[in-house]
């Protein structure tokens, strides 16, 4: 129950936190913005890991293997999209737009085991789950 209610969290967080980046590019310029919100990010974490780690923060390169340490980077580009996609299209579309794909990247990855997850078998309950959001985009988007 706990791992649902953070996930709802998350999900709210990252629509606020669009908006939010969506208006501070529109005073200053995507990548400004971009660069701000990381830096910020950063800050936040560096606090958190004083407070409740204090580990080696060497131990992020002893992952295997090496590209998984492109989060960051990966979390720049993210911003990026974020940002544009609610400029041109408008919080509600982007989010919607946004999940659905983090919805079908994510079970492609479980379904073909990549990146270390585990491989799921496939299950036609999530292919109509898939469609089923698919078409709520439509229905969304209907004029």
């Amino acid at each position: 129950m706990v791992g649902f209610l953070i996930a709802l969290l998350s999900g709210a967080l990252m629509s606020i936190q669009g908006v939010f980046n969506t208006q501070v590019t529109k005073a200053s310029g995507i990548w400004a913005a971009s660069a701000f919100v990381q830096f910020t990010a950063l800050i936040v974490c560096m606090g958190a890991w004083l407070i409740m780690e204090r580990g080696s923060l060497m131990q992020v390169f002893s992952v295997q293997p090496k590209y998984m340490l492109l989060g960051g980077a990966i979390g720049a580009f993210i911003t990026y999209t974020v940002i544009r996609s609610m400029d041109m299209l408008g919080p509600a579309k982007a989010v919607l737009l946004i999940v659905v794909a983090q919805l079908l990247v994510a079970y492609l990855i479980e379904l073909f085991g990549l990146f270390g997850a585990d491989k799921q078998p496939w299950e036609w309950r999530k292919a109509i789950g898939m469609a089923v959001a698919i078409v709520g985009i439509i229905i969304f988007k209907w004029k």
